[in-house]
This record gives structure tokens, C-alpha cells and sequence, in this order.
């Protein structure tokens, strides 16, 4: 979708349109999985809007997953964690309005409880249950909840859910996000389909949010954990909204193998990679997209680096400058900043050698800057919804990118009042 500058408000509405043409195509795929879905309103949230959701695959389905890497990891994901290791999962538990994260022995406690309430009402082992959770850190969940909305959960499960279990994942979120990709293994058609939620507290190293992706396609368990890695790697790690990894991160992916397609060719194979890497790529822009007060999008190339580390952590250091995302969202090509942020990333690079681009317009050349006119053509550049910013480092042939947004006095509102 091509936007042209507009009020944050007119950005969003046009991504709720486009979320919405997601949602049409991506109806009928938990019918033709063998699976479904549903959500309800457990009380959970405030607002009083669905806070529960479940995802059942009829098939025992093969399952990979990445989880945070934050050191204070989350009761859901310390749980899931464990049964993810059997390789085979059936269903997804996941809910918002509460993190159940820092709730020490009663927090795990809880997360057992949760998957042993859906378990028995699916007529499944809690070993074949996965659970996600976001909203606040450091409050217990609310049990009596979640075990009276559990039967009404499970008796909604529809195979028209997905859309459903989208939105009520949401907490800060403005709108649902969803992708679908179609491909064949040999002759057999088969779908992706990822829904995803994430605003803020967003900074991946592995994942940045809940994620949850299902296709009918047969694959081993080796090939689904390998291709996951190297899609989490290209997609969610390349993104960032304001530097924060939360206790919860989640991806999972299903994959039921009710297409009943043969056994995965290496074409096959990579069809299949390229396609869990599109969608995935898809729910990772969404995501910046709706970052928590953003206006605009832009996205950071770090070109000719020393080292792919190098490369990395200037791609990194830059993204998530307060300073350059302030300067974003005032439209102003302060490249001083930009300088200021590759001296303190530690890379090996010189001064002198530095050129920076907003799209085509060269801002900076050898260090120095190319003047006033250029600078008043790269802020007409910053004044659309997503530009790139490229940096050359003439120091090797290694590059980057991170996917971001600008910071604004909405983020400081929405985070500010989060809990209060």
C-alpha cells in the first residue's frame, strides 16, 4: 500500500482497511486446516472487550516456536517453553489484559491450571497445549475468570475464528494484524497464515510480541524449527519501535499437514521458507506500522560495514536513537544525530568516510554535510509515511536493516497511562 503523508489517524485508517482485506482471505483457513478458533471476553480487560482466545487443530500438528529472550521470561512462556519440546502441539491458549509475568510460584501455578482447564475440555493432554499472555507485568491472573470463560471458549470455536483470536490479543494495538501467503508443494496447494500483535515494547533478539502462525502443509519437525529460526532472524529481529524486549515474546507455528502434500523437495522446501518469511515479514511492518503514537515508518540500511556484526548493531544503535526518531517525527534531516549514534555503536568506521542518503537525496558525503537545499529536499522526503534512511560506511561489504518508526509525544501518553 502507498500512502502519502497524512495525520496518524488517517495512517491507521488505512491499515484498518487493508487488515481488513486480510481478514477476508484469511476466513476460511482454519476449515481447510482441520482447525478452529474463537475468542471471548473474560473479564480480563478493562474495556470489557475479548481478552481469551484459543486456536485447536484437529490434527495433532507439528509445532516450533521462539520465545524472549529477556532473563525475567513470563509463567505462559516458561511453561510453553517445556511442552514445545515435544515437537507436536494442538492447541494455542492465549490471552490479554494480564502478562502473568513476576508472579513467582503462583504465576506458574496458574499457567498449569489455565492449559489443564482447556485440556479437558478439548479431550487433549495439557503436554499439547500451548499458552501466550500479554498486558500488565506483576499481577496475579485472575483464575475465576479464566476457568468460568473456558467452556464458553471452547463451545465458540468456530473454523471462521482466526480474525477473532486477532483482535483479542490486542492490549495497545489500534488495529488486527494478518497475513496469507499460497503456495504448492509439487501439486498441492497449501497456506500460511500468521496473525500477530505487538505495538510497543518492541525490540526483538529472536521475537518482539505474540505471534501465532498455522499452515496446512506437511513438514518434519526439523525443517519447521530451522525454518522458523532463519524467518524469526530476516522478519521479527529486524524491527524495533522503542528499544524495550518484553518478558512475553511468543511465535509459534502449526502445521498440521492436513494438505497431505509429500514429503518437502529442497524446491519445495524453499518455497516453503519464502513463504513463512513473507507473511512474517508482512505481520513485522504491521507491527511497526502501528508502533505505540507513531506517524511514520522508516526503515535504516546500513551498507559496505566492516563485519555483519558491524552492520548489525549500526542498523541497531540508529533505529533506536531517541534523538533520530524525535528528529523523524519533526521531519528534520539532523544528520548530526545520525553521526552522533554510529560514534557511540563501538563499530570500526571513520568519519571521513561516511555518506547518508533520505530515498536518493545524499545528505551527507565524506563526513560532511552537503548543504541546506539537499537537507530541505530530504525533509520533503521524511514528510511520507515511509522512507528509507541509508548509510554507507565504505569500510567493508557487510549490510544491515532495521525496520522503525518515529517517536512522538503520543508515546509518552499511551505509556505513561498504560496501567493508571
Amino acid at each position: 500500500i502507498v500512502m502519502n503523508r497524512m495525520t496518524e489517524l488517517a495512517v491507521k485508517g488505512i491499515y484498518l482497511w487493508s487488515v481488513g482485506v486480510f481478514c477476508g482471505i484469511a476466513i476460511g483457513i482454519s476449515a481447510l486446516m482441520q482447525g478452529k478458533a474463537a475468542a471471548v471476553a473474560c473479564g480480563l480487560k478493562k474495556d470489557g472487550k475479548t481478552d481469551l482466545a484459543l486456536i485447536f487443530s484437529e490434527n495433532e500438528a507439528v509445532a516450533a516456536a521462539a520465545f524472549t529472550t529477556n532473563r525475567v521470561k513470563a509463567a505462559p512462556v516458561v511453561f510453553s517453553q517445556e511442552n514445545i519440546q515435544r515437537g507436536k502441539i494442538r492447541a494455542i491458549l492465549a490471552n490479554s489484559g494480564n502478562a502473568n509475568a513476576c508472579t513467582g510460584k503462583r504465576g506458574m501455578e496458574d499457567a498449569r491450571l489455565s492449559a489443564r482447564l482447556a485440556a479437558e475440555r478439548l479431550g487433549i493432554s495439557e503436554k499439547e497445549v500451548l499458552l501466550a499472555s500479554t498486558g500488565v507485568i506483576g499481577e496475579p491472573m485472575n483464575m475465576d475468570l479464566l476457568r468460568g470463560a473456558i467452556p464458553d471458549l471452547v463451545s465458540a470455536l468456530s473454523p471462521e475464528g482466526i480474525p477473532d483470536v486477532a483482535r483479542a490479543v490486542m492490549t495497545t494495538d489500534s488495529f488486527p494484524k494478518q497475513s496469507l501467503y499460497e503456495a504448492k508443494a509439487g501439486d498441492t496447494p497449501y497456506r500460511i497464515c500468521g496473525m500477530a500483535k505487538g505495538a510497543g515494547m518492541i525490540m526483538p533478539n529472536m521475537a518482539t510480541m505474540l505471534s501465532f502462525i498455522l499452515t496446512e502443509a506437511a513438514i518434519d519437525h526439523a525443517r519447521l524449527k530451522k525454518a522458523l529460526k532463519s524467518s524469526v532472524a530476516t522478519t521479527f529481529n529486524r524491527i524495533t519501535v522503542d528499544g524495550d524486549t518484553s518478558t512475553n515474546d511468543t511465535v509459534v507455528v502449526l502445521a498440521n499437514g492436513s494438505a497431505g502434500n509429500r514429503p518437502l523437495s529442497e524446491s519445495d522446501y524453499k518455497g516453503f521458507v519464502k513463504g513463512l518469511e513473507r507473511v512474517m515479514e508482512d505481520l513485522a511492518r504491521m507491527i511497526v506500522r502501528d508502533g505505540e503514537g507513531a506517524s511514520c515508518t522508516f526503515r535504516v540500511e546500513i551498507r559496505n560495514a566492516a563485519s555483519a556484526s558491524d552492520a548489525e548493531r549500526a542498523a541497531r544503535v540508529v533505529s533506536n536513537s531517541c534523538l533520530v526518531k524525535t528528529a523523524v517525527y519533526g521531519r528534520d534531516p539532523n544528520w548530526g544525530r545520525i553521526m552522533a549514534a554510529l560514534g557511540r555503536s563501538g563499530i570500526d568506521f571513520e568519519e571521513r568516510d561516511v555518506d547518508i542518503w533520505i530515498d536518493e537525496i545524499q545528505i551527507v558525503g565524506g563526513g560532511l554535510g552537503i548543504g541546506s537545499d539537499a537537507e530541505k529536499e530530504a525533509s520533503k522526503r521524511m514528510g511520507k509515511n515511509d522512507f528509507v534512511l541509508k548509510i554507507d560506511l565504505r569500510k567493508g561489504g557487510f549490510c544491515d536493516r532495521i525496520y522503525t518508526c518515529d517517536l512522538t509525544h503520543d508515546y509518552i501518553t499511551i505509556n505513561a497511562d498504560y496501567r493508571t
